[in-house]
């Protein structure tokens, strides 16, 4: 059987599966549409948050950027992570305990205020439109791909699925397709992982190969690497070479901003009891450790096997053919990747050889200029495909391409899914029914909820044909403008009664405004020239790179709430009431609803 059709049928099968849940777990009302009828068990919980979780930018993008940056990119998976510590003490047993539906719908109320849920609303909106563009964009990659198709129709295919058993199934049907899409993606993941481990250093665990040795040279596998990227001009792989400061503030950002994601939010209302909120958060850390602690030896062994690709004989031998990369089966993938757009390579000097090495370091110019080599001719090599390929790259049986496919689909999509619902809740609940039409019938909001999903998902690929960087590029800012806008407030709702509902708005609208402003300008998309003005060349914040500028938003949210609360009207006595019920831990194991 071709690659093809193996391509096929696990694509195929796999959404045959996620439809088949959807069907049978249709949301029937609003209580199901949006928190699954409150009935989910911790463990089933946690498996969803973490397929929820484990977007495209965990399965896709994650392992390139490490791969090819190396432990400077150990940053996503610090902040990613830690993102989840703060949900589990600081925030899911609180929200959950307050009893409602949304993010916005909570902020209205603590903050006693119309204006502030809206705000909210526009924050969470702003948020997971970028979020969801990093995702269709990995389904237009794997789409691209695997089914050999343009990545606009793989985003319309891709649309059209998520359709299926979004829109009907609600949050009751997402729950149990993400279970499924966990089971998927998790597989499709390590089972490579584990091939790859075992063929280059016999070790069938790739947290531990990873730390073993190089099977063909003896050599501590890490050290192998470091060497030929050194010998290549590129930077030592296991060194920090990055901006110690912008990795701090990356790292809380991330952090800070999972804490703030509404979509992750959403899921710790779909348990019974506050109790069981804090356990999904902890089983949804155990079921993303089975990846995060995968991700650093995929991206370590991909970029091995890359580079001795590209120089068989060793980094002081010759490069790789153009013959041999059009003759042996084992450069098939680089062929295939090619068609994407993706991956390409251009023999600049007409030797016949591909030379692959940083053509911006100075010992190796020098290199370069002796052999009569013109720059670096493998002229791109797009991060966000080296998972997908890393089955090709290291010439796994047919079935695990297949597998990987499947998989990197269902990370994308999954998250997808929780975004879609997440927006779709903030137009209808709190949007429509909360604010325009108070008075709208159950039926009537839940036919509001499924149409505005609809129009997301129509949004979110439109967006997606254009993203702004790479897929954990795309949500990295995401992230930021969760962290700058919606972490705080939350925060600042459970834990001080001081900040009132105009600090409350003062703060989100600040921090959101000026991460927005701050990306912007960072970026040059005001299409205005030299608006790009936050470079290194500027001291004034040139040093804070764009995805890192979360931080300092929330810190300007903080700011903000309390100096505008101090100057405002005292909180009113019953919210201060309300937050004290929330935070005391009588009736800790039963849910109190509002």
């Amino acid at each position: 059987m071709d690659q093809f059709t193996l391509n096929l049928l696990f694509v195929g099968a796999s959404f045959a599966l996620y439809i088949g849940i959807a069907i049978w777990a249709r949301a029937g009302s609003t209580s199901e549409f949006y928190a699954a009828g409150r009935g989910v068990h911790p463990v089933t919980n946690g498996m969803a948050t973490a397929a929820d979780w484990m977007s495209a930018a965990s399965f896709i993008s994650m392992a390139g950027l490490i791969a090819f940056t190396g432990y400077d990119n150990s940053s996503f998976l610090m902040g990613w992570t830690g993102g989840y510590v703060l949900l589990a003490l600081l925030l899911a047993p609180y929200l959950r305990k307050f009893g409602k539906f949304t993010v916005s719908e909570f902020i209205g109320d603590r903050f006693y205020s119309s204006t502030a849920r809206m705000v909210a609303v526009i924050c969470l909106l702003v948020a997971s439109i970028t979020y969801v563009i990093g995702q269709m964009q990995g389904v237009g990659i794997a789409f691209g791909r695997f089914l050999e198709i343009d990545a606009f129709w793989g985003l319309l295919i891709g649309a059209c699925v998520v359709f299926a058993y979004a829109v009907f199934g609600g949050m009751k049907g997402v729950t149990y397709t993400q279970v499924a899409q966990y089971c998927v993606l998790i597989t499709a993941y390590t089972i490579p992982a584990i091939f790859i481990s075992l063929q280059l250093t016999g070790n069938p665990v790739p947290a531990l190969g990873l730390f073993g040795e190089h099977a063909g040279s003896g050599e501590p596998l890490l050290q192998k690497l470091d060497g030929l990227v050194t010998d290549l001009g590129f930077n030592e792989y296991t060194a920090h070479h990055g901006d110690t400061f912008n990795m701090m503030l990356f790292t809380l950002s991330l952090m800070i901003g999972t804490a703030g994601l509404p979509h992750v939010i959403m899921r710790f209302f779909t348990v019974p009891r506050v109790s069981d909120a804090r356990w999904s958060a902890g089983w949804t850390l155990v079921f993303i450790a089975l990846l995060y602690l995968t991700a650093p030896a995929v991206g370590a062994m991909a970029r091995l096997n890359i580079t001795e690709m590209m120089w068989p004989d060793g980094t002081q031998g010759e490069a790789v053919s153009v013959q041999t990369i059009a003759e042996d089966p084992n450069y098939d993938w680089m062929a295939t990747w090619q068609k994407t757009g993706l991956l390409d390579w251009e023999d600049k000097n007409g030797d016949g050889k591909i030379q692959y090495y940083n053509d911006a370091s100075e010992e190796m110019q020098e290199r370069a200029e002796a052999a009569g080599w013109e720059g670096n001719e493998l002229t791109n090599f797009n991060r966000d495909i080296l998972v997908l390929a890393n089955p090709e790259i290291a010439n796994l049986p047919g079935w695990v391409i297949g597998l990987v496919a499947a998989g990197g689909l269902a990370a994308a999509l999954s998250t997808a899914a929780g975004l879609l619902l997440a927006i779709s809740s903030a137009v209808s609940h709190d949007l429509l029914k909360g604010q325009l039409t108070p008075n709208m019938s159950e039926s009537s909001e839940l036919l509001a909820a499924r149409i505005s999903m609809a129009a997301a998902i129509v949004v979110a690929v439109i967006l997606g044909l254009n993203p702004p960087g790479f897929a954990a590029q795309t949500v990295a800012l995401a992230f930021g403008l969760a962290a700058a806008s919606i972490f705080p407030a939350l925060m600042m709702g459970i834990f001080s009664k001081r900040i009132n509902n105009t600090g409350a708005v003062a703060g989100m609208l600040a921090g959101l405004i000026t991460t927005l402003v701050y990306i912007f300008l960072h970026k040059g998309w005001f299409f205005i020239p030299d608006t790009n003005m936050f470079t290194d060349d500027n001291p004034l914040l040139g040093t804070i790179k764009s995805t890192s500028f979360g931080a300092v938003g929330a810190a300007i949210n903080f700011g903000m709430a309390y100096i505008v609360s101090s100057m405002t009207k005292e909180t009113p006595q019953e919210i201060k009431d309300l937050v004290e019920s929330v935070r005391t831990p009588r009736g800790a194991g039963m849910a109190v609803d509002h």
